[in-house]
């Protein structure tokens, strides 16, 4: 599975959950208040044995019986879009219902139409706001049919004047209708989707705004850390070094020295990432042979820390890539994509990196053959801090990140459990690609 890095998705407001949840109580609410509104005006003489009293009634009931089922629903979780669906033609029976009990085609009650429009809107975006004003048409179109045809007669209780109309005022009501259910249907679904993305936009500028302020406290704390931890360290390592070379030391003496050496040199890496990851400048971008730089990081990987040791790093690319980019920058991003790999891989596993080219310009690819990162970690590869490793500290892929950024490339991650990963950066190159000469196998 792949994961691309680049442009983040867009997160919509409230959860659908709980936007179903406050329709369905805003529902119950609204449907009495409108049931009260049209008893008042329309069954103010009826007795409470009227045929439309009673159907009023039904009506009600009926609503707070699906309100039941829809709470059942939500409490399971699952299939909520098609139950937030189920809800906007429900609810357009409903209204038919009311638009039945107060005068046909000419009931005010008509305009609930366009409210469940503008409430499949706010549930599922255009779509929803179609469905809506789709079963409303219909059902409207069906009822005003039936009664004009004389097929379905008017409630007994209510004045046969006001279902009484002339085939010119049927098509009236009914185009007008029509009319105000797509002009509602295509503005609250533009306007839902600009919601969307402005709510996308504005989660995301608060993330970022967070993760900058994160960033400069780690930076403070860095920047004072970096000082007094490189000054011992650096003695540290020029004393081991020393003593390494001592021939009087015993076998078990140098070991035990390598291993201070090891452990010195992740602690120095660790500090050039902290220091990389919160000291952010603009990249000096020029001319840059990335396969050459590619090169002298896998030689200089080869021979320092496990790659030096128990696992393989190879270059396996083209002799010649221009791209433009900042060419310390570049060298650092691969470096610590090499290093990552290095990391994962097991005794014996090689590391193989390479660059090809392809329509935009080039990608590097870093392939190790380690345990692979499962589909939750990849989500959060590329965060600060965030490790799958026992001992590592999650910063080295947040600069890699963070210099992909400032360049404008695109990062690629494919893995699979228990096969390996790949990192593939997909850099542009500095002019019309050409021929790049030939491949290097194993250099």
């Amino acid at each position: 599975m792949a994961v691309r890095l680049g442009i983040p998705e867009n997160l919509a407001g409230a959860p659908l959950p709980r936007r179903l949840a406050w329709v369905t109580a805003a529902r119950l609410f609204f449907l009495v208040a409108a049931l009260g509104v049209i008893g008042a005006f329309y069954l103010r003489s009826a007795g409470s044995e009227t045929v439309s009293v009673q159907i009023g009634w039904a009506t009600l009931g009926f609503a707070f019986a699906s309100a039941g089922v829809y709470a059942a629903v939500l409490r399971t979780g699952r299939g909520l879009d098609r139950l937030a669906l189920a809800q906007l033609v429900v609810d357009q029976i409903t209204w038919t219902v009311l638009v039945y009990l107060s005068g046909g085609a000419t009931s005010g009650a008509t305009s609930f139409y366009g409210l469940t429009c503008v409430t499949g809107a706010a549930l599922a975006g255009l779509r929803g706001a179609a469905v809506a004003a789709v079963s409303g048409g219909a059902l409207y179109v069906g009822l005003v049919t039936l009664l004009a045809r004389g097929w379905l007669p008017p409630p007994s209780d209510q004045p046969t004047a006001l279902y009484t109309l002339t085939r010119g005022e049927v098509v009236y009501y009914v185009l007008v209708t029509l009319l105000m259910l797509v002009v509602v249907t295509l503005l609250a679904g533009f306007l839902a989707e600009r919601l969307r993305v402005e709510a996308g936009r504005a989660v995301i500028a608060e993330a970022r705004a967070d993760r900058a302020e994160r960033m400069a406290a780690l930076g403070r704390l860095a920047a004072g850390l970096a000082h007094e931890i490189r000054n011992p360290l650096g003695s540290i390592a020029g004393s081991i070094q020393l003593l390494r070379d001592n021939p009087g030391l015993s076998d078990e003496d140098k070991q035990l020295c390598e291993i201070v050496q090891r452990e010195a040199e992740r602690l120095n890496d660790l500090v050039t990432d902290m220091l990389d990851l919160t000291r952010r400048r603009d990249p000096v971008v020029a001319e840059v042979d990335v396969s050459s730089v590619a090169r002298e990081v896998v030689a200089l990987a080869a021979k320092s820390g496990r790659g030096g040791s128990d696992v393989g790093v190879d270059y396996r690319g083209l002799e010649r890539a221009e791209v433009r980019a900042d060419p310390a920058q570049l060298r650092q991003l691969i470096w610590n994509l090499v290093r990552n790999a290095v990391q994962a891989s097991n005794p014996g596993d090689v590391v193989v990196v390479s660059i090809e080219t392809e329509a935009a310009g080039f990608v590097l690819s870093v392939a190790d053959q380690g345990p692979g990162i499962d589909e939750a970690a990849r989500e959060r590869l590329f965060d600060a801090f965030f490790t799958t490793r026992s001992h590592g500290t999650g910063v080295g892929l947040a600069v890699v990140k963070a210099i992909a950024e400032a360049h404008g490339f695109s990062i690629e991650v494919e893995s699979r459990e228990g096969q390996g990963a790949t990192f593939r950066v997909h850099l542009a190159a500095a002019a019309a690609p050409g021929p790049v000469g030939r491949a290097l196998v194993g250099a």
